[in-house]
């Protein structure tokens, strides 16, 4: 594994566990076992790492959304493995982390709004045409609409769900897609989904 991408691995791993901001280079470059000169060798700042971090977690994002939509399963386990995914990358992430990354590193969240506008938007209003067209999702939805609901739901500030709660996120997500997914479907799609 080269420098940089054991750097980008650590400070993923970190930022994930405690948030961007309370994370520092020094932290990194402890966890990773190398200087912090040496991390700035890599990168400018921690801004330009923060981006690098994000960029490659979502490169992983798009090709395993990729890879989900080549899956030949019907259109709800096609849903439910596309939700399983995201609520899995969520589960253990600081609620932190987007609201972070909206306030402090625009780079990196213009990054994230490319890839929910893109790839995820695109995946998910593609599985939802083609519940339309099956008969599982109901005919008068306009999915593009629902797509982008359902994208804010995946990336609102769970924080504001989460406090006074005693549940994790990987939770919040489950009963938000378990809602959602009640919503549309039809009574076809609902013997498919139990």
């Amino acid at each position: 594994m080269e420098l940089k991408d054991k750097i980008i691995e650590v400070a993923t791993a970190l930022f994930r566990k405690g948030g961007v901001r309370a994370v520092t280079m020094d932290d990194i470059a402890r966890e990773a076992g190398i200087s912090k000169k040496t991390i700035y060798q890599e990168f400018k700042d921690k801004s330009q790492l923060v981006y690098e971090a994000f960029s490659a977690f979502l490169e992983k994002h798009e090709c395993q959304l990729h890879k989900i939509s080549q899956e030949k399963d019907d259109v709800i386990e096609h849903f439910i493995k596309l939700s399983h995914f995201m609520r899995d990358q969520y589960a253990d992430m600081n609620p932190l982390i987007l609201a972070e990354i909206r306030r402090y590193y625009p780079k990196a969240w213009k990054r994230f709004e490319e890839f929910q506008k893109g790839h995820a938007l695109k995946s998910i209003i593609e599985i939802m045409e083609k519940g339309k067209r099956l008969g599982y999702f109901r005919k008068e939805i306009n999915v593009e609409i629902l797509a982008l609901l359902r994208l804010e739901q995946i990336s609102l500030d769970l924080r504001a769900l989460s406090s006074g709660l005693h549940v994790s996120m990987g939770e919040l997500q489950k009963q938000m897609f378990d809602h959602f997914i009640q919503g549309i479907m039809t009574d076809k799609g609902r013997k498919a989904y139990y």
